[in-house]
């Protein structure tokens, strides 16, 4: 049986499956040395994952064994000259001419044996052969140069968002949803962009955050425009307060009130049943009716 277990690279990184084999005793929050396209590399286990979760179990490469201090002592020394070889790297950038490409992080292996530099550009032609080249000279290691996006970009940056407090992207979010400008409008918010932009210049991560409640909210609510009885008389909803389960109503006399949905009478629903009920049963034109039609 596949004892596998999601492994992490990154403190907010993707998770991947590994296989623990015979490390049967490997707990979540213990650091491993596993086998990758990248060469060995040294991760922390998150999680135990359930067979019926891992989607090609007999794939899962298998993780080689626990890190030792050495190795945690190691990664950090590594670690400690990113900033440098970022530095670097930014500087031949610059004496090779080339633009329009932003540099933004400089990331060893634990044991030096690779480096990978995350750029982000809107030139896809760019050619970065000459510049990777040059730094494998200088490093003497592996050299990758990874192309990211801006919410990526955003994320390794960090900072804080608009809302004043640190970048979702920054301390929890592990993965990135698709956002679009209709999760915007059923939330009723203004679509002006300064407001559901972040800080990467895509849409807010956070408009999803409550999209799911509205729209399952708004189904139990009518509609703007549909007239609707109230306990004040009849009235035309002019806006849906979906997470006070509540709509806005005007009525004859121009004042408007908040209507909650146990008092909301749906006046063309009852009026349609009520039509309904006179035409009378369509299958025993007849007479004779006992369907219960009537």
């Amino acid at each position: 049986m596949i004892n596998a277990v999601g492994v992490r690279f990154q403190r907010l990184g993707k998770l991947y499956h590994f296989d623990a084999g015979p490390n049967g005793d490997i707990q979540p929050g213990d650091h491993v040395i596993v086998e990758t396209k990248r060469g060995r590399q040294l991760g922390q286990v998150i999680a135990h994952i359930k067979p019926d979760e891992v989607f090609d179990a007999q794939g899962l490469r298998p993780i080689e064994r626990r890190a030792t201090p050495r190795d945690l002592v190691l990664q950090q020394l590594w670690q400690e000259k990113e900033l440098g070889a970022l530095i670097t790297c930014r500087e031949r950038a610059s004496e090779l001419q080339i633009q329009d490409v932003k540099f933004v992080k400089a990331e060893y292996s634990y044991d030096g044996s690779w480096l990978i530099f995350y750029y982000s550009t809107e030139n896809k032609k760019i050619n970065l052969n000459r510049l990777r080249a040059d730094l494998r000279r200088r490093f003497r290691t592996q050299i990758e140069m990874q192309l990211i996006g801006p919410r990526d970009v955003a994320k390794m940056m960090g900072g804080h968002g608009a809302c004043g407090g640190p970048r979702c992207c920054s301390t929890f979010l592990t993965e990135f949803s698709p956002i679009s400008i209709k999760m915007a409008k059923e939330q009723g918010i203004s679509l002006n962009p300064q407001e559901i932009t972040g800080m990467c210049g895509r849409l807010r991560c956070c408009l999803i955050y409550e999209y799911e409640q509205y729209v399952e909210a708004k189904k139990q609510l009518p509609k703007r425009g549909k007239v609707i009885g109230t306990p004040w008389g009849e009235g035309r909803v002019r806006d849906v307060l979906a997470m006070r389960d509540a709509v806005i109503v005007e009525l004859a006399d121009g004042e408007r009130r908040e209507v909650s949905r146990e008092q909301i009478e749906p006046l063309e629903e009852l009026e349609a049943f009520k039509k309904k009920a006179e035409e009378g049963c369509s299958k025993h034109e007849e007479g004779g009716c006992d369907c219960g039609a009537r």
